[in-house]
């Protein structure tokens, strides 16, 4: 049998999808200022020509430094204080800004209120009061302001209303808010914004089917309205996504070139997994704009997840080209697509463009890889030493790598050595510790291993795989099975939905004689992930359970999804000589 370490696979292109293309975005708790060019002109004050002198400038940089060091009370105070003395209502905004930055409801409810006072008809600063009064069960007077605010708006009252929500999307009781959406939009019922306000409210208060409604009002009044259509779909795709699906393509029927609805609606496909119809609404979106750099990422990873990999690359180069922020991102992705495409040198040369970040180490663990391939291994340790020998956060990572490298290359005795000389320089390294004692299990080493895994333990008592590494190790040689269960359940109660750690809890209830409890383990495990050691472990009862046919079958599964995998090819052997 394996050993109680369990890799996880690198991410797929179709995961990389759903993680990266989705960006559907979330609203939080606490909304930011919004942007005062929504201001009426005619209502926006007139500004105190204030001279900008050297003491009212040292203090904003005071301030600035403050927040940026993590001193955000302060900071905000100093501009409370600074509004107060210039009368400058741009200062109060900063100050309100700062305190939505930093949660501070307290200092919010006076920078919110300093503000209104020195611009009195601002709906931003309406809003951002309103919703400090609220905190302070003042609803009356909110409800006051705010019909105030809203009705010296004149022809701008459509924006007013559709800033509702977001100003006041601090306020912890969502119920309340609606309540005062509703009333706040009862005069202005004939424009479409009222109703999409209404909506906005009832789905933060958890109404799915009031919000549809009101959406359905807001169209009725302006059927072509592309954000409705799209906050429509948004809002029936977790229940019905074949509806949303459809009332977007409806609205592209009618307004090919809408950029937004053809972007929802492949997203809503790729999260439905239709990845051939997604790429097609990205790539008829690229039709239109060409040079749009949201439309190429996604398209570019569609298109690689369904192996086209010369588009890809074509996409990809592009948005290169067009200046990505996340330029290393693409990086990784063009260097996957030389590798796949038998261009090894190609693949380095992308893997060494990325330059920091996130995306760092997994570009140099594949360039250590392509060197190896090359026949290049010891290159490829120089390459991993150089960068461990930089220190810093990383420096056990490069070490673990290169002791992998020689693992999977059958020079243990080296990746050992690798492996002790670091730990010899950090004898508490967690990682080092787990590593190393998984090395010792795999040459028989058990006291060095239970040894170190249990200093492990007792430097993090949190370690949930530490348990399952020990327990496992236990369970596989049949030594001190009640031990063994017992170090398990530990694992297993700091990481319940751990399907290997699950597996493991199987595999011991197994060697104890509990049959059907093991059988329920392990088919919990295998529903969570279908790695193939799991379905030999639950083969293997399943064949003691005389259930001979269902054993062959899934062991027959496994292996066509997972050819050559050692332990289920052994397990295969012993039951199917």
């Amino acid at each position: 049998m394996s050993s109680p370490r369990r890799v996880m696979k690198r991410l797929r292109p179709a995961a990389l999808i759903l993680a990266l293309a989705l960006g559907m975005g979330a609203t939080g708790a606490w909304a930011q200022v919004p942007d005062g060019a929504d201001e009426p002109a005619a209502l926006r004050p007139e500004y105190p020509a204030q001279e900008l002198t050297g003491q009212i400038l040292y203090q904003m940089m005071l301030a600035e430094i403050s927040g940026a060091r993590g001193y955000g009370r302060q900071a905000t105070q100093s501009y409370i204080d600074l509004a107060r003395r210039t009368r400058d209502p741009r200062i109060a905004r900063r100050a309100a800004e700062m305190a939505v930055i930093g949660r501070q409801a307290e200092l919010l409810t006076e920078a919110a209120q300093v503000w209104l006072d020195l611009e009195p008809t601002s709906v931003q600063a309406q809003q951002l009061a309103a919703g400090a009064v609220l905190d302070d069960k003042r609803a009356r007077d909110v409800q006051e302001q705010l019909a105030k605010a809203l009705a010296r708006q004149g022809d701008r009252i459509g924006t007013a209303l559709l800033a509702l929500n977001r100003g006041l999307a601090q306020i912890s009781d969502k119920a309340q808010i609606r309540r005062l959406v509703e009333a706040l939009t009862e005069p202005y019922l004939k424009l479409p914004e009222a109703h999409f306000a209404r909506a906005n409210a009832a789905f933060v208060a958890g109404d799915q089917d009031g919000a549809l409604a009101a959406l359905e009002e807001a169209l009725k009044l302006n059927p072509d309205w592309e954000q409705a259509v799209v906050l429509k779909a948004q809002m029936l795709q977790p229940t019905r996504p074949a509806l949303a699906q459809q009332t977007l393509a409806a609205y592209l029927e009618r307004h090919p070139e809408a950029r937004d609805p053809r972007l929802v609606l492949g997203r809503l496909l790729v999260a439905d997994r239709q990845f051939p119809q997604a790429r097609q609404q990205f790539e008829r979106a690229l039709s239109y704009a060409p040079e749009d750099r949201e439309i190429l990422h996604a398209a570019g990873l569609l298109a690689m997840q369904q192996g086209d990999l010369k588009l890809a690359e074509a996409h990809l180069r592009k948005l290169l080209q067009l200046g990505y922020a996340d330029a290393d991102t693409v990086h990784i992705y063009l260097g996957q697509i030389a590798e796949a495409s038998k261009r090894p040198a190609d693949a380095l040369a992308e893997y060494r463009d990325v330059k920091g970040g996130e995306q760092f180490f997994p570009a140099q663990e594949r360039i250590a890889q392509l060197l190896v391939n090359m026949g290049r291994l010891p290159e490829a340790r120089q390459h991993l030493q150089a960068l461990a020998a930089r220190g810093g956060v990383e420096q056990v990572r490069y070490v673990l790598a290169e002791a992998s490298l020689l693992r999977d290359n059958q020079q243990q005795a080296e990746a050992v050595a690798v492996l002790e000389r670091a730990l010899a320089d950090a004898p508490e390294s967690p990682e080092l510790l787990y590593e190393s004692a998984l090395m010792a299990e795999r040459e028989g080493r058990l006291e060095v291993m239970e040894g170190r895994l249990r200093k492990l333990i007792a430097l993090k008592p949190e370690h949930a795989h530490a348990y399952n590494a020990l327990g496992y190790s236990l369970a596989e040689r049949g030594l001190r099975l009640e031990e063994a269960e017992g170090l398990i359940r530990q694992g297993l109660e700091l990481a319940p939905k751990d399907p290997f750690i699950m597996d493991s809890l199987g595999w011991v209830q197994y060697r104890r004689g509990d049959l059907n409890g093991a059988l329920a383990s392990l088919q919990a495990a295998y529903t969570l992930r279908a790695d193939p050691e799991i379905a030999a472990h639950l083969g293997e009862v399943l064949w003691k359970l005389e259930r001979k046919d269902e054993a062959r079958q899934l062991w027959q599964q496994a292996l066509k999804a997972n050819p050559g995998h050692e332990v289920l090819q052994d397990v295969i052997r012993k039951f199917k000589p």
